[in-house]
Order: structure tokens, then C-alpha cells, then sequence
């Protein structure tokens, strides 16, 4: 079988496929419109699918006709991102206010060309394959619902390997696959701070306790931390998104109310921003004689790739697309997958393919800006190599 010929030929209809989805952005776990899609993309193909209870999700199993073996997944994300669209294009989102701003419809297209692909050729394939269709991966932890409604266990006994792919709209070349050994990207979690002070008349703050200045400070303490007390080379990252306070310019607040998002790339730097930074906070509250409630909430772990899992996916993109395909990547990156929940309870890999418009990655819009545009023209890749990590798992 040549997959990445099948692949080419399906490319119109992956590309077709695509753009209906970015019409159609939704956000979230409830994705009914995208999950029908799926569903009549899959129609006729020699699956069992079953969709989510308490989420939009779609999972499909391909039972081989070779024999038994290894179960492989798959995975492909489906939600969209609450921005408004400003790329241009001609299938522009028809949902205000909503937009496929990270590449996840790609993601869904080449899930569904790695099935149609695999289908084709069941009759040699000595195992199972679970496509994994993802709702919620943009903050709602879809891949730990799914696992919890069985995702991992779809084709009856637990999936032995599992492979994603995660497309960027700049600073990796169009049609470049990338990945690394080990940790690939960030853990995720939210720090969340209440500073509650006294309120009172802005003329007079000797009279009140204010939360202002102390919540300032602490958002500067943490910038501090981050660079003096963690190793350079095993980092933090740790960015204040929101600070809310007060409701006139001369009345000092009761309270201030700031969150932040944390990444880190170890399990014991995540332990120890999550010890230290509630500490902080609640010190210098103390010192100002104000009260600090702090939440630390953990969210998504860091997404390892595992080592044999990585050296097969850079092999198979060697061997398939050619050497100059395949780069490897020095540095994670910070953002989060909860892809991550997958790979640490089953071996496999992630990877980046580049989808860039245009010849310089460097200066396009990178993912989740509104201006965030894709090139389809590697989604037949993406499925290409999807479906040739499954058949070359489940060769007899």
C-alpha cells in the first residue's frame, strides 16, 4: 500500500472538508454541528463509532483483518477559540465571534483522511485503530472526558501506542514535521488571587486597607520569582492575564481579584511554583496587613513525547516524506496539550507540522491570532502520516 499516494488523491476532498469545518467553529465540549460533519465524513466506512455522553465526541474504532494486535489511536481535535476572524479568506467563520484560530479543523480533516486511508487497507492490518475525535482540548480538558468515558479502552482492551499532530500557522516552514524526545510542551495551570483589603474614600487611604498597591506588588513579586528562583534550564513561565479592582477613580476597593496562567516543563518545578506562589502571595498580603485567598489549580501536564514513540514518528516522516521533512525541535514550546493526559498513560508521540501561508514562518500570525491563517494543502500530509504510524504499528 501507498498511503501518501491514497492521501494525495484525497486531498480535495480533505481541503473541501476543512473549509466546511471553518465555517463552523464552536467552542467547548458541545460541538454538534462539527461532531455532524464528522459523523457524515466517517458514513460508509468500516467503523464502530460511538459518540460522547456528556460531550460532543466522536470515536471510531477499525477493527484489522489480519489478525490480532497492538490497538492504535489517533487523535484529532475539533474545537474552535472565541475569537473574532480577520484572515480574509473566502470560507471565513459564519459563527461571530468564533474562529478555527489554532488549526484544529485541519487536525479533524486529516483524522478523518487517516480513517478513510486505514479502511482501505483493514484487510492488512494486524490489530485495531481508535480515531479519537476531540472536543474541548482549548481549555475544557476534553481529553481527560474522553478518557474518562473510555476512550482508551474503545477497541476493548487498552490502546498499546497513540500518535496526534498538531499543525502552527508560522515560525515552523510550510509542510515541516517537527518533534522532540521528552518534553515537547508545557504544563499548564492557573494561579487565581483574591487580595481583600477595606475600602474607602481615595482622599484618605490611611483609613482604609488598600488592596491595590499590594495586589501590584505581588504580581511584580511573581515576575521576580520566576527568574530568581528557578533553574534556567528547567524554567517557568508565569504571565498575569487579568486584574480587576474598584469601580471609580477615588474609591479605594474592598477587594482585588487577579488570575494567572503557569507553565512549566518538570514535575518538580510545577510543584514548586505551586507551593511558592501561594506563599508569596499570602506573605505579602500579611505584611500589609490584608488577607490573600489563593486557589492554585493544576490543569494540563506537560506533554512528554516518549523516546521510542518519537525516534518512530521521525523515522516513518524520513522515510515517507523524505529526510528534509522532518526537523528535530532544540527547545519545547510553551504552550499546552491536553494531548498530555494521553501520552501519560500510553506510549507514543506529538508533532508539529508546519502550515504557513506564505515563505516566512517567522512573520506570519502565529496560532490563536485572529489573523491566524493555515495552507491546506498538508492535510493530506497530516492524514498521510497518521495512517502510516497506525499501518506500519499493526503490520502482520
Amino acid at each position: 500500500m501507498n498511503l501518501l499516494e491514497d492521501a494525495a488523491a484525497l486531498s480535495d476532498d480533505l481541503v473541501a472538508l476543512r473549509r466546511d469545518l471553518h465555517r463552523i467553529p464552536e467552542v467547548g465540549l458541545a460541538l454538534p454541528k462539527t461532531q455532524e460533519k464528522v459523523l457524515a465524513a466517517l458514513d460508509g466506512l468500516p467503523l464502530e463509532i460511538s459518540t460522547g455522553t456528556g460531550l460532543s465526541s466522536v470515536t471510531a474504532v477499525l477493527r484489522g483483518g489480519a489478525g490480532d494486535g497492538e490497538v492504535v489511536l489517533l487523535r484529532g481535535d475539533m474545537d474552535a477559540l472565541p475569537v473574532a476572524e480577520k484572515t480574509g479568506v473566502d470560507y471565513t467563520s459564519r459563527h461571530d465571534g468564533t474562529m478555527h484560530a489554532c488549526g484544529h479543523d485541519l487536525h479533524t480533516a486529516g483524522l478523518v483522511g487517516a480513517a478513510r486511508l486505514l479502511s482501505a487497507h483493514r484487510d492488512r492490518l494486524a490489530g485495531d485503530v481508535v480515531f479519537m475525535f476531540q472536543p474541548g482540548e482549548e481549555g475544557f480538558d476534553g481529553a481527560g472526558h474522553m478518557i474518562a468515558e473510555g476512550v482508551l479502552e474503545a477497541a476493548g482492551r487498552p490502546a498499546d501506542a497513540a500518535f496526534g499532530l498538531h499543525v502552527t500557522s508560522s515560525a515552523i516552514p510550510r509542510g515541516l514535521f517537527t518533534s522532540r524526545p521528552g518534553p515537547l510542551m508545557a504544563a499548564s495551570d492557573g494561579l487565581f488571587v483574591r487580595v481583600v483589603g477595606e475600602g474607602g474614600h481615595g482622599s484618605r487611604p490611611s483609613q482604609a486597607l488598600d488592596p491595590v498597591p499590594v495586589a501590584c506588588e505581588m504580581v511584580t513579586a511573581l515576575q521576580t520569582m520566576v527568574t530568581r528562583r528557578f533553574d534556567l534550564f528547567d524554567p517557568v513561565v508565569l504571565t498575569v492575564g487579568t486584574f480587576h479592582a474598584g469601580t471609580k477613580r477615588n474609591i479605594i476597593p474592598d477587594d482585588v481579584t487577579f488570575e494567572a496562567t503557569i507553565r512549566s516543563f518538570s514535575r518538580e518545578a510545577r510543584q514548586r511554583i505551586a507551593e511558592l506562589s501561594v506563599k508569596l502571595c499570602e506573605e505579602i498580603a500579611a505584611s500589609h496587613g490584608l488577607r490573600a485567598e489563593v486557589r492554585y489549580e493544576e490543569e494540563y501536564p506537560v506533554t512528554a513525547n516518549h523516546e521510542s514513540g518519537h525516534e518512530f514518528v521521525a523515522e516513518t516522516v524520513r522515510e515517507v516524506f523524505g529526510e528534509e521533512r522532518f526537523a528535530f525541535l532544540p527547545n519545547p514550546m510553551t504552550g499546552s496539550e491536553d494531548f498530555s493526559r494521553v501520552l501519560e498513560r500510553v506510549p507514543g508521540a506529538f508533532a508539529f507540522l508546519g502550515a504557513t501561508v506564505g515563505d516566512n514562518p517567522e512573520e506570519a500570525p502565529f496560532n490563536h491570532s485572529p489573523r491566524a491563517a493555515f495552507d491546506d494543502s498538508v492535510v493530506a500530509d497530516g492524514a498521510a502520516l497518521l495512517a502510516e504510524l497506525a499501518a506500519r504499528r499493526l503490520r502482520p
